[in-house]
């Protein structure tokens, strides 16, 4: 298995601006973190005040909107980029990001590291996302009917559920495997903890309904959608190049995509990708200075998240 190309920083940054750009603020990463979950409170507000259709399709819009932005919050504790001290870093990733929608810090970093390692070969294990793309119109729509219906979610928690059932059951499985089913236990037990943990603050507050209303809707339906688009826009119909600049997609997003589909800069993935360690919110100055040094070229661009989309899809593909 051959590694995917690197990039040294040194070769495209001066020692000046990588020192700029490497460095990780102490506050920076818990005011990311207040501010995502800060939106997710006063959207449990909004519709708690005002309860009516446009608050409720508001509020599950933000909600699912900051879901992902705790996922993309635990992605940037994954490569130790949430906060300089790693016990704190990895608090915050997995309590605040990771539990909160079902996932596991730790097993989120063994599985995103190795997609780095592998990005677009054969052994990523996120080429699975990108790899069916272009799909016909017809297949698009039906993967977002899934996805705003709630047939995504369902599927992947049964899913999920049924496999670590049926790996729990087996007592004679590899060390590794039932350390993997121990580790799958622990994430299960903690995105209940903190579930729990809403919950009981909306039914202390006197809106327990709210918890079912919009946390629950939103990540079955707004999350689990623009958590698909993210996906396309990072790898699929990015063209095969060596080049690590070339290896994921860089989407200028508008004010409103960057509010409710890709929070936190998660739009730059190819200076990401080109440099992993990176703290979420240097990114746009990499992407900045990328261009002035006349590197814009090297990076697969889009101008908008539908413009994406509209390359995801091709009259050519099979229904």
């Amino acid at each position: 298995m051959a590694a995917a190309n690197r990039i040294r920083p040194k070769d495209v940054f001066t020692d000046e601006e990588w020192a700029k750009l490497s460095a990780r603020d102490n506050w920076r990463g818990l005011l990311l973190v207040a501010h995502a979950w800060g939106w997710i409170i006063a959207a449990f507000a909004l519709f708690a005040v005002f309860p009516n259709p446009l608050t409720f399709v508001l509020s599950v819009m933000i909600v699912g909107s900051r879901q992902l932005g705790v996922s993309i919050l635990m992605h940037e504790a994954a490569h130790g980029a949430l906060h300089p001290n790693r016990k704190v870093n990895d608090f915050l990733g997995h309590w605040l990001g990771a539990a909160p929608v079902g996932a596991s810090l730790a097993q989120y970093r063994a599985y995103h590291l190795k997609h780095h390692q592998y990005v677009q070969q054969p052994e990523d294990p996120d080429l699975v996302l990108a790899a069916p793309f272009p799909v016909s119109k017809v297949s698009m729509r039906r993967k977002m009917i899934r996805d705003l219906t709630g047939q995504t979610f369902l599927r992947q928690r049964i899913g999920g559920f049924m496999a670590l059932k049926a790996a729990s059951g087996n007592d004679k499985g590899a060390a590794a495997k039932q350390a993997e089913v121990l580790s799958s236990k622990r994430a299960f037990r903690d995105h209940v903890i903190v579930n729990l943990v809403i919950l009981g603050l909306l039914t202390l507050a006197g809106v327990w309904w709210v918890y079912f209303a919009i946390w629950l809707v939103a990540m079955a339906t707004w999350f689990q959608f623009i958590t698909r688009i993210r996906n396309i826009a990072e790898h699929a119909c990015v063209p095969d190049s060596e080049d690590p600049l070339a290896h994921a997609r860089t989407t200028h997003a508008s004010w409103w995509e960057k509010f409710f589909i890709a929070p936190y800069w998660v739009n730059y993935h190819s200076e990401h990708h080109a440099f992993m360690h990176l703290p979420c919110y240097r990114l746009p100055a990499a992407h900045k200075l990328l261009v002035e040094k006349g590197h814009g070229g090297r990076i697969p661009q889009k101008k908008s998240y539908r413009a994406v989309l509209r390359d995801a899809v091709s009259s050519e593909a099979p229904a």
